[in-house]
């Protein structure tokens, strides 16, 4: 952890019709991208966002930031400085307390042609808008840890993805489920094995251990044991406690 003060972050607004080559173009620049920078897209069925997020110096915020906003045409762009807290803000609307959601996440090694058309294809009969696959770069200091150091699991992953959708009402959990295990179903047969558990919308101990894999997941039940062996912390992606 170190501080990250201000940061210089780009934000563009492409039509979700041209996704597909946008979607090649980016992959092939993010790429490149040095240290300083991560990037994330989200894909709805009428935009394609993509955030470039800049914590480098000042001097160097243009020029990393600016080649993002040539991929296509754009419906509407946003660069400048910005807290890192108003970044973790950008979407506290659209995430509102009391609204339903789903969420399903998976690694990506790479962003290739066959996981960009299942993105389009996917978010194409998407439900509503609030239905959408959002997709984070990953690399950096994430793979600086051995995979076997920490929990986490994915640290030679290159991408994250998140099926995620929102709705207001219970008569329309089946439309919006059905959707959501569908696209991350899709996306989990061409992802790593592991997982971020913390992204996973459904409970229970076999999420947890397919997000840890075995070894860790092992490690973790004997930690639980000593720390909670009635397991009263359980309402989750449960780790059963095992001495």
């Amino acid at each position: 952890m170190h501080p990250l003060g201000h940061t210089s972050v780009g934000k563009r607004v492409y039509p979700a019709a041209e996704a597909t080559g946008i979607l090649r173009r980016y992959r092939d620049l993010a790429a490149h991208a040095p240290r300083e920078l991560t990037t994330n897209f989200i894909l709805t069925s009428a935009d394609l966002t993509i955030t470039v997020l800049w914590s480098g110096t000042a001097d160097g915020a243009e020029t990393a930031v600016a080649p993002f906003g040539a991929l296509g045409i754009t419906k509407s762009t946003s660069i400048g400085e910005m807290t890192f807290l108003d970044l973790q803000r950008m979407y506290d609307d659209q995430l509102a307390w009391n609204r339903r959601y789903c969420a399903k996440g998976g690694y990506l090694q790479q962003i290739d042609d066959r996981a960009i058309d299942h993105i389009v294809d996917c978010v194409a009969s998407a439900p509503t808008l609030d239905a959408n696959i959002y997709v984070l770069q990953l690399g950096g200091a994430v793979c600086d840890i051995d995979e076997d150091a920490t929990p986490y699991t994915g640290r030679a992953a290159g991408y994250y993805w998140i099926v995620g959708s929102g709705w207001d009402h219970k008569a329309d959990d089946e439309r919006f489920m059905a959707w959501s295990r569908m696209a991350a179903g899709r996306m989990a047969g061409i992802s790593m094995r592991g997982n971020y558990v913390n992204e996973q919308g459904d409970f229970g101990k076999k999420i947890a251990l397919g997000a840890y894999g075995e070894r860790k997941y092992s490690r973790l039940a004997k930690l639980k044991a000593r720390y909670d062996p009635a397991n009263l912390f359980r309402l989750n992606q449960n780790i059963e406690p095992k001495p």
